[in-house]
């Protein structure tokens, strides 16, 4: 049975189809023009290409092979006397369906070969890569490693499967990780970087960075370029070494001191910071290194710098200037005379024997002290005002050790604070401490409810000494944990004779300086509180702000092993310092003490009244009573109370009184007139 014309036809466009694909040459023209006698019911039929030229002439049923204006040859079938309408539309549709089947399919030959070329150019460009020395490799703009040649490889030891598609921060050395979108678009920049392999070891390479573009010339990443330069760092670092520190310690030399000093004396100027130098000459060095050799000399010297590296703050420099002489820069101090303190350290230091080749070596100095910005500007002056100041402390006593300001009215005052400092030291065994106690009262009903305790200095000699002129002594030279215990032990015995007395319980209030701040003082509290046998109720620790920023969960620990013990804790100075208010929540106090810094200004001034009703409402909040300090005016009374405060403390009601007119003021009741 026939089949059907249409399904005919369709069978033949698909043979059409795959022939075009499959077959060349003539074996193609054989097959279209067997398809054109089958579509066309023809005796015979062929298909001339167009670069074929075909002397016979045409006869029969002719239809030419067109796409878009682009000729590809010719149908021609015959063999009988006439064709119908259908036969020569099936004729002519297998033709324009012939023309549009080769053109795309030369198409895609003329892709199919553009891609090799391509494909061919890119292994020439990568064979290319592969063999030149530098490690190159590409990433986007994200980071992200696009390309990685043989020299890549080489170099970092990762093979490019495993670099590949990897953020190049991979490659980072951890002291080295700077990485962001400017680095990233400042393409063409050599820079030096510290790299790491990927058996751990880390590299300097130089490192340059190309723009990668599209053919629209907008940038898609960077092409790197590496060259390994450990060994010309290495040989930098060596000959800078030696070019700026000493062969015998390895502390820095004194060009190096020099630029550091001025480079520290540029942030000091800014941050208004005194700057101070040091100028140390060793005492019978000489005679130890002509007795015992240059050997034992150099030994000793190595052991020295060690001492005063030790001694010094790491952001303190120490340098040896030649011989027997080092000299020590400090650029953070807040005072100068800290200078003379940091100087008496160093001295300390050389107090304990130096045991080189079994002999027992002493040695002390003499230390000359010059000050940013009174005597010098720059490195070189500052260096040669100590070494003057050096010598006048050694003339001033040969045989002992001296330390000496290049400044006459610093020396002085050197020589004050020591005489306080010696003074204070003699004062905590002599009973010449006394403690005053001021008064906190409440605004609700103006009772006495409590007193904080302070301590005042009664000198044989000069009499009162202010506070403000030994409590800051005491705190840089340590002395401040032994007055602290002084006052805890004076004021427990205090409460203990007032109990035996029938006075009712009051709580006492104790400063407790950050020195004091550590895990031994519950148990020293607990252990005052038991020999005295007082209530824990009698007791108030006042801790400032800056005792708490240090190690937050071990002042939290701490905080809560007293209040363990029943006794109260409160914030002094609030506001001053930098509590987070996250962790003001944590920590286990009864009251906030507003600083007298903020009271002064109530209420004509508006920015302390906002701070000081904005502390009241935190510890409203919070559940915290508030106690205000330095209260003076009956307006600041009349201030704080409408604002919510509990407790105030100041001379509009009394001044720190001596414990016996204190105690007469309780039983008295007194109440501010």
């Amino acid at each position: 049975m026939p089949q059907h014309p249409v399904t005919d036809f369709l069978s033949s466009s698909a043979a059409l189809c795959d022939a075009v694909l499959r077959l060349r040459g003539p074996a193609l023209s054989e097959e279209l023009g067997r398809i054109a006698r089958e579509v066309t019911h023809s005796l015979w039929g062929r298909f001339i290409p167009r670069q074929d030229k075909d002397p016979r002439a045409a006869s029969g049923l002719q239809q030419d092979v067109m796409f878009d204006d682009q000729y590809f040859g010719r149908f021609e079938v015959g063999g009988r006397e006439s064709y119908s309408d259908t036969e020569r539309k099936h004729l002519a549709s297998l033709a324009s369906l012939a023309g549009s089947v080769m053109q795309v399919h030369s198409v895609a030959q003329r892709t199919t070969h553009a891609y090799v070329q391509v494909e061919a150019q890119l292994q020439h460009q990568s064979q290319i890569l592969d063999q030149i020395h530098e490690s190159v490799l590409t990433m986007d703009l994200n980071g992200f490693i696009t390309s990685w040649n043989k020299g890549a490889e080489r170099l970092f030891g990762y093979s490019s499967v495993e670099a590949v598609g990897r953020n190049i921060l991979f490659l980072y050395d951890e002291e080295d990780t700077t990485f962001s979108d400017d680095f990233l678009e400042q393409g063409g920049r050599l820079m030096e970087v510290r790299r790491k392999k990927k058996n751990g070891e880390v590299f300097w390479a130089s490192l340059s960075l190309s723009p990668l573009c599209d053919r629209e010339d907008r940038s898609i990443g960077l092409i790197a370029y590496l060259t390994d330069i450990t060994e010309r760092k290495m040989a930098e670092e060596r000959l800078h070494h030696l070019a700026y520190y000493d062969a015998l310690t390895s502390l820095p030399n004194r060009s190096l001191l020099t630029k550091l000093v001025d480079q520290a004396l540029t942030v000091a100027q800014r941050s208004k910071l005194h700057g101070c130098i040091l100028f140390i000459d060793l005492n019978r060095f000489k005679l130890i290194n002509d007795t015992l050799g240059r050997a034992a000399g150099d030994e000793l010297l190595r052991e020295v710098a060690r001492r005063f590296r030790l001694a010094l703050r790491d952001q303190d420099l120490v340098a040896r200037l030649g011989g027997d002489e080092f000299a020590v820069g400090l650029f953070d101090i807040s005072q100068h005379y800290e200078a003379s303190m940091v100087a008496q350290k160093l001295l300390s230091v050389l107090n304990e024997p130096f045991l080189i080749d079994g002999n027992d070596l002493r040695v002390d100095a003499s230390i000359g002290i010059s000050v940013y910005p009174q005597d010098g500007n720059d490195g070189e002056t500052l260096l040669r005002q100590a070494d003057i100041a050096m010598y006048r402390a050694k003339v001033g006593n040969p045989d002992g050790e001296r330390v000496a300001f290049y400044s006459q009215d610093m020396n002085q005052g050197m020589q004050e604070r020591m005489r306080i400092e010696s003074g204070l030291r003699q004062a905590l065994g002599s009973g010449q401490l006394q403690l005053h106690y001021q008064p906190k009262f409440s605004i609700e009903d103006g009772h006495i409810i409590g007193a904080e305790a302070l301590v005042r200095w009664k000198h044989p000699e000069r009499g009162l000494v202010p506070p403000a002129e030994f409590i800051p002594l005491a705190e840089s030279t340590g002395l401040v944990v032994q007055v602290g215990e002084w006052v805890l032990e004076a004021a427990c015995a205090q409460a203990q004779a007032w109990k035996m007395a029938g006075v009712p319980p009051i709580r006492l209030a104790v400063n407790v300086s950050a020195r004091e701040f550590t895990s031994a003082l519950p148990g020293r509290v607990q252990e005052t509180l038991r020999r005295y046998g007082l209530e824990p109720s009698w007791l108030e620790l006042e801790i400032t702000e800056s005792t708490l920023m240090n190690n937050i969960d071990r002042v939290i620990g701490i905080m809560d092993r007293i209040t363990e013990l029943g006794v109260t804790l409160s914030l002094d100075d609030f506001g001053t310092g930098y509590s987070s208010l996250s962790y003001l929540k944590r920590f286990p106090i009864d009251t906030l003490k507003i600083d007298r810094s903020f009271t002064t200004g109530i209420p004509s001034d508006a920015n302390d009244c906002a701070i000081a009703s904005t502390i009241i409402s935190i510890a409203q909040q919070l559940k915290h009573k508030v106690i205000a300090e330095g209260v003076e005016t009956v307006e600041q009374l009349a201030f704080l109370k409408s604002s919510g405060c509990d407790e105030v403390q100041g001379y509009l009601f009394s001044q720190p009184l001596p414990a016996a007119d204190f105690e007469r003021a309780l039983k008295e009741n007194w109440t501010p007139a």
